[in-house]
């Protein structure tokens, strides 16, 4: 194995190993699988061109990589009161406007989730200890909170898309 091969395999574990999904929700069984995704164009037989999604297999600097965690009910009764946090990996950034659920406020940290708040509303403190509104490349964590009730056998998906860096 050359020595690059042996980083970019080892940068691959570093990063999706930082991918994590905590999940709580009130009086349910919640099921939970995230994936982490490239879009890359293909074509079929007749030239026809398209943008599909697989699993990462490249991800070099620059590159988009989408994180997508699904959930699914697992018991017999609807869920409610469904929270998802996920922490942005490690060497990647955020991409500004990208995170997606539906039924969901989406929430972001950017003090390792201690606190959350909407894009317009976080604050970080410049190099002069001056408060200005935080950039998406700050941001350390996102919270979806679900505000429906996930009924038996369900599931909904949330995500968002990063840069490598």
């Amino acid at each position: 194995m050359t020595i690059s091969r042996l980083f970019f395999t080892t940068t691959l574990i570093a990063l999706f190993g930082s991918f994590a999904s905590v999940v709580h929700a009130a009086d349910a069984s919640i099921k939970v699988t995230s994936i982490a995704q490239t879009e890359v164009e293909v074509a079929d037989k007749s030239g026809k061109r398209s943008v599909k999604r697989t699993p990462v297999e490249k991800a070099v600097p620059g590159s988009e990589v989408i994180f997508t965690t699904t959930f699914e009910n697992t018991i017999d009764k609807a869920a409610s009161n469904i929270v998802i946090n996920n922490p942005i990996p490690t060497d990647t950034e955020y991409k500004a406007g990208s995170a997606f659920g539906k039924d969901c406020e989406i929430l972001f940290s950017t003090d390792g989730g201690k606190t959350f708040g909407h894009a317009d509303e976080l604050k970080v403190k410049d190099k002069e200890g001056k408060e200005r509104n935080a950039l998406p490349k700050e941001y350390t964590h996102i919270r979806w909170t679900y505000k429906a009730p996930l009924s038996p056998g369900k599931s909904s998906e949330v995500g968002f898309r990063a840069i490598i860096k």
